[in-house]
């Protein structure tokens, strides 16, 4: 499935005129196979003995670029670090207030919740994001949860 993944992104990319480098490409890949949620910073050290001239500059630069795309979202939570995850079909997180770990849930899509706020508020809606926010697993067991 991740190959079908990649495959699509990179023509969604060549289709909207990108050249596809090799730093592109293997940013992508760690992306779509990637279940961390990685910071720019985190695929920079995964990828630099492979490019060893590439930035986190670079890193942070195809990431823009992979946004405006609409291949990745940046996930923004508070004043850590921005986050990215591949834009696979739509989905929720679910985040450790402790050590800051990101699990994907999938839920039936809240497209009435956006009608509703839309209707009641007079807002034009462009989207939503839903959190749920607590311990992981292994930071509940070593509070003794």
């Amino acid at each position: 499935m991740a190959g079908n993944q990649l495959k699509e992104a990179l023509e969604t990319l060549k289709e909207s005129g990108i050249r596809i480098t090799p730093q592109r490409h293997a940013i992508l890949e760690y992306l779509i196979n990637s279940m961390s949620h990685p910071t720019a910073d985190e695929i920079y050290k995964a990828l630099e003995g492979k490019f060893p001239n590439m930035s986190v500059a670079t890193v942070y630069n195809n990431l823009r670029v992979f946004r405006e795309a609409g291949l990745v979202k940046e996930l923004t939570y508070g004043d850590s670090s921005s986050r990215f995850d591949f834009a696979t079909s739509d989905h929720y997180h679910a985040i450790c207030e402790k050590c800051g770990k990101i699990v994907d849930f999938h839920y039936p899509s809240l497209n009435e919740v956006e009608q509703f706020a839309a209707h009641v508020t007079n807002f034009k809606v462009s989207h939503h994001r839903l959190e749920i926010y607590g311990l992981c697993e292994d930071c509940a067991k070593k509070e003794g949860h």
